[in-house]
């Protein structure tokens, strides 16, 4: 019964947190489905990554803050619907409600099926921009959940490295913890410019980080 009690208390601490968050109010007030928007938002805001006239692919899109936030940047007015400047692709194993302008695969891109409907959608071209907000469900086992982290991002660097051009940018989710160290050194190893940023959205509490690679060095 504690163990319940001290969940409960838990739960009701965290729906606290989240009721009061300033973030998960601007989200409702602005129309984002969740207060990941703002994370990329300052990412993009600070680095200047997404530019007019960008084919950007968001991976683990759902459940479609990244693709709303990409798709008022490409838009001339920052509209959510109407006029686009660009392509966005998102690509999720979970289903995602459809945001307009937005092209979306529900699928694992390892496998044939889902990768033959990617490479169609993107038609030949390389992405300008990777973004990638998978994370894997956590099992409280550290050493497993670190390797299940550092797969997902080893996942989205190999997807940057071959769909994306040269000069491109890749935005990926990581944590520190076990196994950070490591993908820093595999950021070093495939871009030229590496760079972590932790956004202001990003809670305290939490270990949740991002690291942006710019630039693929020759090979990768």
């Amino acid at each position: 019964m504690k163990i319940k009690t001290k969940s409960r208390k838990v739960n009701r601490a965290w729906l606290n947190d989240h009721v009061n968050d300033p973030y998960v109010k601007l989200a409702k007030k602005e129309g984002y489905r969740a207060r990941a928007a703002f994370k990329l938002k300052e990412i993009d805001e600070t680095l200047g990554l997404v530019k007019p006239g960008h084919l950007v692919v968001d991976l683990g899109s759902a459940p479609g803050a990244w693709s709303q936030y990409l798709r008022r940047k490409l838009s001339p007015q920052g509209a959510a619907a109407g006029e686009l400047d660009g392509t966005i692709i998102a690509l999720d194993i979970l289903p995602m409600e459809s945001v307009e302008g937005v092209t979306f695969i529900q699928g694992d891109f390892r496998e044939p099926d889902a990768l033959a409907r990617l490479e169609a959608a993107l038609g030949g071209r390389k992405a300008d921009v990777v973004v990638s907000d998978m994370a894997p469900n956590l099992s409280g086992i550290e050493s497993a959940d670190a390797a299940r982290i550092a797969h997902l991002v080893e996942l989205a660097v190999e997807f940057a490295g071959n769909r994306m051009k040269p000069e491109g940018a890749l935005v990926t989710k990581v944590f520190h913890g076990s196994g950070y160290s490591q993908l820093v050194k595999l950021f070093k190893e495939t871009f030229r410019t590496v760079k972590p940023l932790k956004p202001k959205a990003s809670r305290d509490k939490s270990s949740e980080t991002f690291l942006v690679g710019i630039g693929l060095k020759p090979g990768k």
